[in-house]
């Protein structure tokens, strides 16, 4: 009997309610409890797959193609559970979804509107797909006071309603500010969230209190006062200094325990804090340091590259080192900075895009990398672009580009018109941009006596892709020819998925998205290996 756990943010936005809800998983999970976590989003973008980095952050791709919301990321991160399509949902894609069903005549004459029809089915979303699970928790996106919110708000209220109060529980997750004129902790926006979450008739089970500082007695007991919550369900989570600390800092907090109070469950065994112990002793006590430089257009984001920037954690944990991101701006990366740019690095990447803006220095970083010999690892469009360098100042097709962004190139990457999945034909657009690429998982094969065959151990995988744009097959014997090696390939022989150069210690460029993958607690191999090569480099 699955038992939902409703997660709600008040007072800003960004406070680590995708974090709570991991942990949370985490926790339970490591008892013996079968979890699932799903985020429901307010925008009205049916997914954000056309959304700019800069808005949204990183999208997320799921092994069944879905384009999510980047805390299915850190769900997956944390618990080690992949997600599915059926673990996202935005308000633009339940509107859509209610007007193509009004459209069929599906609603039958009836008026349609906000309640009964988008709470219905968001409710619908909540249990769709829900077998042996023991907890479903559901992270609701935005802040408690928006009116994007209000239809999601109204439907966990229902929901509960419905299924009974033994089965669901409300977990709110506030601000609770240091002043430091004062030198006060402030309660009073949590009391004006929780009140204004009431006045929508859901009153939480449990009061999450995000701060900068721990939250003195007197004061938690003011919040459990004025929230109507009862003391040991004000939990503090005190900022922390590495992300996978979290864990831990929850299960100090007992916040497993006071979720299985509220459900009158016993837990079934002792929670497994050590993994999380041991990596975060690497995290904050290694010493050896090198230096990582991301090139790419959204850097002046964190979130934009935020399953990137995990793995690379992961590799630096795996080889007891930590990784220190150098951003660069893509725009403005001429060529004579590059040297200066990239002295103290120790390995290059350059992450995955779209468009034109930026190409260029990303060109010329490639180009310092292969000739001085650097840890390169080019993902997506670092590796489209690795082709076209290459193409360019080895065997000289000075016309060398994209037809994505040039259509008077000589085009070494160009649109795929169509492609295999399962024995099934795909076929690609760049007309509807939304969930038109080549997404989710594919297989590749490796070639033998290859690196990228030495690094997975493996003769082949399955990793998880976005783009819409693939290296020309065609061109493959004049590359290896040159020394760079096409080692991975579609299973149908059509797609280049993996190259990488002879003569150079680490030099690889991969077609999908390893980053989202990649676990703290079991991280990549290509990311393992990439810093490893980094640090004998330093």
């Amino acid at each position: 009997m699955a038992r939902y756990i409703f997660v709600t943010g008040g007072v800003v936005s960004s406070l680590g309610k995708g974090l709570a809800s991991a942990s949370l998983a985490y926790l339970l999970k490591s008892q013996g409890y079968k979890v699932r976590i799903r985020k429901m989003d307010p925008y009205l973008n049916v997914d954000p797959g056309t959304m700019s980095p800069f808005q949204h952050g990183e999208v997320f791709v799921t092994d069944d193609g879905a384009e999510t919301d980047l805390d299915l990321g850190h769900y997956e991160r944390f618990t080690n559970i992949s997600s599915k399509k059926s673990d996202n949902i935005t308000t633009g894609k339940i509107y859509s979804d209610i007007i193509y069903k009004e459209r069929k005549g599906s609603y039958l004459g009836k008026t349609v509107q906000v309640i009964p029809h988008v709470t219905d089915r968001i409710k619908e979303f909540i249990k769709k797909d829900i077998t042996n699970e023991d907890f479903v928790i559901c992270e609701i996106g935005g802040t408690v006071g928006d009116i994007e919110s209000l239809p999601f708000l109204e439907a966990i209220r229902q929901f509960s309603n419905d299924n009974g109060k033994n089965k669901t529980l409300f977990i709110h997750l506030t601000l609770v500010p240091y002043m430091k004129a004062s030198d006060e902790i402030k309660t009073k926006p949590t009391q004006h969230s929780v009140k204004e979450l009431r006045s929508l008739g859901i009153q939480p089970d449990i009061v999450i209190c995000r701060s900068e500082r721990s939250i003195p007695l007197d004061q938690r007991k003011k919040i459990s006062l004025f929230c109507n919550v009862p003391i040991n369900n004000v939990i503090e989570t005190v900022d922390v200094k590495t992300i996978y600390e979290a864990p831990i800092s929850f299960f100090n907090e007992k916040l497993d325990k006071q979720v299985l109070k509220h459900f009158k469950i016993n837990s079934k065994r002792a929670a497994n804090l050590k993994p999380w112990k041991k990596i975060t002793d690497i995290i904050l006590k290694t010493k050896t340091q090198i230096n990582i430089a991301i090139i790419g257009k959204y850097v002046n984001l964190k979130d934009a590259y935020k399953s990137l920037d995990e793995a690379l954690t992961h590799g630096g944990i795996d080889n007891k080192v930590k990784v220190n991101l150098v951003r660069i701006e893509s725009d403005n990366l001429k060529p004579n900075k590059i040297k200066e740019k990239l002295k103290n690095v120790s390995g290059v990447l350059i992450p995955g895009g779209f468009g034109k803006r930026g190409t260029e220095g990303k060109i010329s970083a490639i180009k310092y990398a292969r000739q001085n010999k650097i840890p390169f690892l080019g993902i997506c469009f670092g590796m489209q672009m690795a082709m076209v360098e290459f193409a360019r100042n080895v065997l000289k097709i000075t016309n060398a580009g994209s037809t994505e962004f040039n259509n008077n190139c000589y085009p070494i990457i160009g649109l795929i018109n169509e492609w295999n999945k399962n024995g099934k034909i795909i076929k690609g657009t760049d007309k509807n941009l939304g969930g038109t690429m080549r997404l989710g998982l594919y297989k590749a094969k490796l070639k033998k006596n290859t690196k990228i065959k030495k690094i997975y151990k493996s003769q082949s995988i399955q990793e998880r892709h976005r783009h819409r744009y693939e290296v020309n097959i065609n061109l493959k014997d004049k590359f290896e020819k040159k020394g760079l090696i096409f080692s991975g390939i579609s299973p149908d022989n059509k797609l280049p998925e993996i190259i990488e150069l002879k003569d150079h210690p680490w030099f690889i460029g991969v077609q999908f998205h390893p980053e989202f993958k990649s676990r703290p607690l079991s991280p990549h191999p290509l990311f393992s290996s990439f810093i490893k090569a980094a640090k004998i480099y330093k």
